[in-house]
C-alpha cells in the first residue's frame, strides 16, 4: 500500500488531494511541521533535508511533490487526470503544472519565511514587499488564462493538483487580488473540491 509521510501546511496536501480524488488505499504518516518531527534521524532517512511529502511504495520512496504527482499518475493511474501525450491540450498541461514551482512558489516561500517563519526581529520589510509583488504578478497569467474555464486546461487535472494549491495558499496570503475574478473563483472551485478539503484541514 502507498505511504504518504505528511505535515499539515505544506505541499504535502497535494499529494492527499491527488490520492482522494483517485480514491487510492494510502496510509498517512501525519508529523506537526515542527523540527522534533521533520528534522528527526528517523524523517532524514526518508528525505535527507527532513522535508515533506515523502511517499513510499513497496521498495520505491521518492519526494518533491511534483514527481509524486507525476509517479502515481504513471504507476497508478495509467494517465488519469493528465490528457494524452498526442492532445492538443498536453503542452499547457504541461507548461501549468510546472509553472507552479516554477513561477508562484518561490514568492510564496519568501512570503512564509517573512512573515512566519523568521522571529520579528529577523524579518525584511522590503524584502516581502518584493515577493508579494512577484507573486502578485505571476498570478496575472493564470488569471487570464481561465476566462471562460472551470480549470487550466478545461477539465479538471493534475495541473490543478499544483498549481490550484498553489493559488490557494497565495489567496490566504492576501496577494490574488480582487480584479482577479477569475483566480478568485478558481480558488473557490478547488476549495469546494471535497478531496481537497480533506487534504488542506488534516
Amino acid at each position: 500500500m502507498l505511504k504518504l509521510h505528511f505535515a499539515p501546511n505544506s505541499r504535502a496536501s497535494r499529494i492527499m488531494w491527488l490520492l482522494e480524488e483517485l480514491k487510492l488505499p494510502y496510509e498517512l504518516n501525519r508529523m506537526d511541521f515542527s523540527p522534533q518531527d521533520l528534522k528527526s534521524d528517523e524523517h532524514r532517512a526518508r528525505h535527507p533535508l527532513g522535508r515533506v511529502p515523502v511517499l513510499d511504495d513497496g521498495d520505491v520512496s521518492i519526494y518533491e511533490s511534483g514527481a509524486i504527482v507525476e509517479y502515481i499518475l504513471a504507476r497508478h493511474e495509467d494517465g488519469g487526470l493528465k490528457p494524452k501525450v498526442d492532445s492538443p491540450l498536453f503542452p499547457e498541461y504541461l507548461q501549468w503544472f510546472h509553472y507552479c514551482e516554477g513561477m508562484v512558489m518561490p514568492p510564496v516561500n519568501t512570503i512564509v519565511v517573512q512573515t512566519i517563519l523568521l522571529p520579528p526581529d529577523r524579518r525584511d520589510e522590503t524584502a516581502l514587499g518584493q515577493a508579494q509583488k512577484l507573486l502578485t504578478k505571476a498570478l496575472a497569467p493564470v488569471n487570464e488564462a481561465l476566462e471562460g474555464r472551470e480549470y487550466l486546461i478545461g477539465d479538471f487535472s493534475a495541473a490543478d493538483i499544483m498549481l490550484g494549491h498553489a493559488c490557494f495558499m497565495s489567496n490566504r496570503l492576501g496577494c490574488v487580488t480582487d480584479d482577479m475574478t477569475n483566480l478568485k473563483d478558481y480558488v473557490a472551485r478547488v476549495a469546494a473540491r471535497p478531496a481537497f478539503d480533506k487534504a488542506i484541514n488534516t
